[in-house]
C-alpha cells in the first residue's frame, strides 16, 4: 500500500514520525511552503518536511493544489494508492483527490462532527469542554465532512494549552490509525455517516482573535491564554505595546475598574473584568521575554493602577 502524506505543522510531524516508526513509510510528504518565522524573520521549514528530510523522504510544497496541472501530474507518476491527511492547511480538491484508488483518510482533532474546521483544539479549550478526541475520517469534497473510520476520546485538563493538547491529540491519533490501518486497507472496517445535523464549526484562528477585553468573565479570559498558547496569545494593549498574557488564573471579583491593574493581599497580580479577576502569572511585553509577575513588576513600578485596553 502505497501512501502520500499532507501535513504542515508539529501535529503531521508528530503522526508521521509514529507511522514511520511503525514502518510506515510514505512515498512522499506534501506540505506547505517554508515561511519567515520570529523577529528576524528567518525562512524556516515546517516540522512535517523536516521529518521527512531526516528519513530521505521526498517532499513537495505546492503554493496551491487547485488548477496546478504539474503537481497533479508528479502524484501520478508516483501512483499512489491512499493519502493520509492530518493538519495539512489546505483544502484537496477532488482532482487531487481522484488521483488516489483508495481515497483520503484525515486525522481530525475533534470528536466529529463536532469542530469541523481549522482551529478545534482551540475552540475546545475556548468553550470549556472537558472531552475532546481524534477521528479518523474518510475525505470528501466538503470540510470534515466525509464518513467516519473511527475515533477515541481524551480528557481535557485545566492545565492543558494549544500545545500540550496538539501533542496529546497527535499521539493518539496516530496511535489510533496505526492500530486500525490493517484492517482499514482490509476492507473490516467500514465508514459510517456523519450525523450532519450535530455539526459544529471552529473558523480559522486569526491573531485579532486573542485580543482580550475585559468584559468578559475571568474564566473565559484564562482559557485565551490556554487556546491561544502559543500563537496569537491572549493580549491587551499597554503603553501602546502589546501584552501577551502566557500563564494566568481566575478568581472572585471587586470593586477596580474594568481593565484595571493591582495587587490582591499584596502579592498576586491581577487584572478586574467583568466577572471576577484574572490572576496574572506570566506575561510577555511586545519586544521583551516572557517574565513572571514578579520580574515585570521589578521592571515596571508603573504597571499597578494602570487600564489595559
Amino acid at each position: 500500500m502505497k501512501y502520500i502524506f499532507f501535513g504542515t505543522p508539529e501535529f503531521s510531524a508528530i503522526v508521521l514520525d509514529k507511522l514511520i516508526s511503525a514502518n510506515y513509510i510514505p512515498e512522499a510528504v506534501i506540505c506547505n511552503q517554508d515561511e519567515p518565522v520570529g523577529r528576524k524573520q528567518i525562512l524556516t521549514p515546517p516540522p512535517a518536511k523536516v521529518l521527512a528530510e531526516k528519513f530521505n523522504v521526498r517532499v513537495f510544497q505546492p503554493e496551491k493544489l487547485r488548477d496546478n496541472s504539474k503537481f497533479a501530474e508528479q502524484l501520478k507518476n508516483l501512483k499512489p494508492d491512499l493519502a493520509i491527511v492530518a493538519a495539512y492547511g489546505k483544502a484537496i480538491p477532488k482532482t487531487i483527490l481522484d488521483i488516489f484508488k483508495s481515497g483520503a483518510i484525515n486525522v481530525h482533532a475533534s470528536l466529529l462532527p463536532a469542530y469541523r474546521g481549522a482551529s478545534p483544539i482551540q475552540h475546545a479549550i475556548l468553550n470549556g469542554d472537558k472531552k475532546t478526541g481524534v477521528t479518523i475520517m474518510k475525505i470528501d469534497e466538503e470540510i470534515d465532512h466525509g464518513p467516519i473510520i473511527s475515533s477515541v476520546k481524551i480528557q481535557i485538563s485545566n492545565e492543558d494549552t494549544l500545545e500540550s493538547l496538539s501533542q496529546k491529540l497527535a499521539i493518539s491519533g496516530a496511535e489510533l490509525l496505526i492500530k486500525i490501518f490493517p484492517d482499514y486497507i482490509g476492507g473490516k472496517l467500514k465508514p459510517v455517516i456523519q450525523d450532519h445535523t450535530k455539526a459544529t464549526f471552529a473558523k480559522i484562528i486569526k491573531k485579532e482573535d486573542g485580543k482580550i477585553s475585559w468584559l468578559k468573565s475571568a474564566g473565559e479570559i484564562e482559557r485565551m491564554t490556554r487556546a491561544f498558547y502559543p500563537w496569537p496569545a491572549a493580549w491587551a494593549i499597554w503603553n501602546n505595546k502589546i501584552l501577551k498574557i502566557i500563564k494566568a488564573d481566575s478568581v472572585g471579583g471587586n470593586n477596580h475598574e474594568t481593565g484595571e491593574i493591582f495587587l490582591i493581599n499584596k502579592k498576586e497580580l491581577a487584572v478586574k473584568c467583568r466577572g471576577g479577576n484574572l490572576i496574572i502569572e506570566n506575561l510577555q511585553l511586545e519586544g521583551g521575554k516572557i517574565l513572571s509577575a514578579k520580574e515585570f513588576l521589578n521592571g515596571h513600578k508603573d504597571f499597578i493602577g494602570s487600564v489595559l485596553k
